[in-house]
């Protein structure tokens, strides 16, 4: 571990997340961001080839040193036997990539056409500001037809994400010579406080999950663990969960854990489907998830006194979790989601109070496993 620097505060990392850049594929900016943050929690870090970035903090053997013990730098602590048993491995998954856009052709006179890069709602697009990374980053604007100038006909038809284009401000021979088609958009939002602990920006899905890995390493600097932890800000979740795929198959956990968002409450969507903001992150139940993880994390929330919403979720989650429980002959999994208004916009709204208290339940989780527990993982 660093110990030269020290550690920022979750929702600080939140803002730098947020206002990152990282389209799915495309990570490599967040990702930098991610490994500089996560530094001075952890004892390696590395990226694979595919980019996603693998944050391990070692666990220590167990009946050695004092709770809190632990120092920055120590590198786990004391050094495992040749003859011990290898430590129990735990990973944690949160995707650091977000939905975005790319250019498709040009239109003249600086105007680009584009489409969405895995889920960008277009009903948000006008509007909006934007960055092309070509050659160099160039700023746009997504415009639309002055309601004067609209046909009747036209008037109560949706948009199609076809009929839009970026204005770049820029000569046409200049936009050739700087914009390709292929090039990458990133939709441009800064971070915003609202009250009571809420909090907006885009990308929320999910470095809102990244960050609660973050807090949980901070809560894990407070307490002995005998496991070690895999905390990975995974690539391509959007696209497909390659991310999770690939460094799940090369850390080989013996537990998995997604964090990721789910469907906040807010007018106009039925109760049923939504969690409310502010009252805990959720667990979910279902296929996807083993019951003794899931068992542990509702005795660890209950003895700490940590708020937990459950979601039943029957089938495939949709998330990493998927992806890591059914890499190689199969890992025990689990999923922990925080509620997220306007999930997919520019203005995706969470609850700090959630992402801290999500990190705190891992933190307390991990903290518990050790080997035994490991080894009682059946259906």
């Amino acid at each position: 571990m660093d110990s030269a620097s020290k550690p920022m505060d979750t929702k600080e990392l939140l803002k730098a997340l947020s206002e990152g850049i990282g389209v799915s594929g495309y990570e490599g900016p967040v990702g930098r961001l991610v490994a500089d943050a996560f530094r001075p929690l952890c004892d390696e870090i590395r990226f694979d080839k595919l980019g996603n970035c693998i944050c391990l903090r070692r666990g220590e053997p167990a009946g050695r040193g004092e709770p809190g013990s632990r120092q920055p730098g120590s590198r786990g602590g004391a050094r495992r036997s040749v003859a011990a048993a290898p430590a129990p491995r735990v990973m944690l998954a949160g995707h650091m990539d977000e939905v975005g856009l790319m250019v498709t052709k040009h239109e003249g006179r600086g105007f680009v056409r584009f489409t969405d890069v895995d889920g960008v709602d277009q009903r948000t697009l006008p509007g909006q500001e934007v960055t092309i990374h070509g050659r160099r980053d160039v700023p746009g604007v997504i415009g639309l037809k002055p309601p004067h100038l609209i046909r009747p006909a036209e008037a109560h038809k949706a948009l199609k994400m076809e009929d839009l284009c970026i204005d770049t401000g820029l000569a046409d021979d200049e936009a050739r010579r700087v914009i390709s088609v292929g090039d990458v958009v990133t939709l441009k939002r800064r971070f915003l406080e609202l009250q009571n602990g809420y909090v907006a920006g885009k990308a929320f899905d999910d470095r809102a999950g990244v960050a609660v890995m973050y807090e949980a390493l901070l809560q894990l600097a407070k307490l002995r663990h005998e496991a070690d932890v895999y905390a990975v800000a995974t690539v391509q979740e959007e696209t497909g969960m390659r991310g999770a795929t690939t460094s799940a198959y090369g850390i080989v956990p013996d537990i998995g854990v997604a964090i990721d968002v789910t469907f906040g409450d807010m007018p106009g969507i039925e109760e049923y489907r939504t969690l409310p903001l502010d009252r805990g992150p959720s667990l979910a139940a279902g296929g996807n998830i083993h019951p003794r993880i899931l068992e542990a994390m509702l005795g660890a929330a209950e003895a700490a006194g940590i708020p937990i919403q459950m979601e039943a979720l029957p089938g495939p989650t949709g998330t990493d979790a998927w992806a890591m429980q059914v890499t190689r002959s199969g890992i025990p999994t689990a999923l922990v989601s925080i509620p997220l208004r306007s999930m997919h916009t520019t203005v995706e709204t969470a609850a700090m109070g959630d992402i801290r208290r999500a990190g705190r339940l891992l933190a307390l989780f991990i903290a518990s496993v050790d080997r035994s527990f490991v080894e009682g993982l059946r259906w």
